[in-house]
């Protein structure tokens, strides 16, 4: 930055790399994101199935089971982005919903990918 005091001249930032405030009383929060966790293919197949079936559940008739898939959907996303994967536990939650949303996962080829991604990373 250039510029002092009460002069005319204005100032003049370039290529901070980082937070710049200017004026009296301000505060600057750095908030640091870390490379995002490794995932491995299995892990980035479920991910991507993950996001075509929520897209896809954006056009059906909405119900409660459909809801709580979306929600269970939406968990394992956030889980796979922040750890680089989806626990079994997190998964069997996947399934069960799945089922429970039978009526329209089973017509949607998104949620028979969910399915099978999901199983294959639970073993079976």
């Amino acid at each position: 930055m250039t510029g002092t005091g009460n002069t005319a001249g204005g100032i003049h930032v370039t290529n901070t790399g980082g937070n710049v405030t200017i004026g009296d009383h301000n505060t600057v929060t750095s908030t640091g994101h870390g490379a995002p966790a490794a995932r491995d293919p299995q892990q980035d197949e479920l991910l991507q199935a993950i996001r075509r079936l929520r897209a896809d559940l954006g056009g059906v008739v909405p119900t409660e089971q459909t809801a709580a898939l979306d929600g269970e959907l939406a968990g394992a996303e956030d889980e796979i982005e922040s750890t680089g994967r989806a626990d079994a536990g997190r998964l069997t939650r996947v399934r069960r919903a799945l089922t429970d949303a039978g009526a329209v996962t089973g017509i949607l080829a998104s949620g028979v990918a969910v399915g099978q991604a999901a199983g294959a990373l639970l073993g079976g």
